[in-house]
């Protein structure tokens, strides 16, 4: 990189800043339903005059907003994408203020090694908008994903922290015959069995409550199905994790891993090693993991027939199966 491209890429920060600030104030929704002055938005979102016409004057320098003799109004984009109850709106985006907070101690954090990212009623804060994200991100990937799969002789799919059921809803559309429970933590099955719900699935995705790492999976499944979920955990956790699915299988059933899986030396996927400091900051154990070491927790369960793929987004479909 040319010391112009290096500094063009630290202080890229100040237009993603600019522009969650706008989706947290709500900027773009308040300007759908007509043009304003900053003033009448500054009154409107209940924030200061000045610092809000400063903010809305660095949206219209990026395109995302228009200014005409002193009003306000959204460009198409910002009114497409960035505007709430609009079908293309990008819901995933307010995720990033939660990832912005703990990225700013990636400093402390690698100087100590552990994350300081608070639990317990701080989780509230972040769950609803982090469940959105994940179910954003993979309805645009599910029918992809799910497109890769073998589904011959599947019939009962357990999806393994399947969130907002975004992946189970694809597997039942997939085939008639197959239906999906989604096992998640007890504060987050409320959201799953909403979204369920809304998408008029409740009669074939069932839930289970508990933590994967310490409670039972239940047993008689065809297939068992891991989403960006391996890299939340240690090492010796997916460990016993896999061991704990491959138990719940039924015979000539599947196990299916989708994650990063990196190279040995850990530096591709690119997307992989940034995201590995994403687990870092974001979490007590997580990591990335190598191929190699995906594979072991598999032989380590007694599964054979080893199978993967590469998907469009970054991530590796790696299969296994119990003979």
């Amino acid at each position: 990189m040319s010391p112009q491209e290096i500094r063009d890429t630290v202080y890229r920060f100040q237009t993603s800043r600019i522009i969650l600030t706008a989706l947290e104030l709500g900027i773009f929704t308040a300007l759908e339903e007509k043009e304003m002055t900053s003033a009448e938005v500054s009154k409107l979102i209940s924030t200061d005059s000045r610092a809000t016409d400063r903010l809305m004057n660095a949206l219209c320098a990026m395109n995302l907003l228009k200014k005409k003799d002193g009003k306000f109004s959204n460009t198409s984009s910002s009114s497409q994408y960035l505007t709430q109850g609009k079908p293309d709106y990008i819901s995933n985006l307010l995720h990033a203020v939660n990832l912005w907070d703990s990225w700013s101690n990636l400093t402390e954090i690698v100087r100590n090694g552990k994350t300081n990212r608070g639990t317990g009623s701080s989780r509230n804060d972040w769950l609803e908008n982090f469940i959105e994200a994940m179910h954003y991100r993979a309805l645009n990937q599910a029918p992809e994903d799910i497109g890769y799969m073998n589904l011959n002789g599947v019939k009962n799919v357990l999806d393994v922290g399947g969130g907002s059921a975004a992946f189970s809803m694809e597997f039942v559309k997939a085939k008639r015959d197959i239906t999906a429970t989604v096992f998640d933590l007890p504060d987050v099955i409320p959201l799953t069995q909403k979204y369920i719900a809304n998408a008029g699935l409740s009669e074939k995705i069932k839930t289970i409550k508990g933590n994967y790492l310490f409670d039972d999976l239940g047993s008689g499944y065809d297939l068992v199905f891991l989403s960006a979920i391996v890299h939340s955990n240690s090492f010796e956790d997916n460990k016993k994790l896999i061991q704990k699915c491959a138990n719940s299988l039924n015979s000539n059933g599947q196990i299916i891993i989708q994650d990063y899986a990196m190279s040995e030396d850990r530096i591709s996927p690119a997307g992989g090693a940034y995201f590995a400091l994403n687990m870092i900051v974001n979490t007590q154990d997580g990591d990335t993991f190598t191929r190699s070491e995906i594979y072991s927790w598999l032989e380590s369960a007694g599964l054979k027939d080893f199978n993967s793929k590469e998907t469009s987004h970054g991530a590796a479909q790696i299969t296994a199966r119990k003979i």
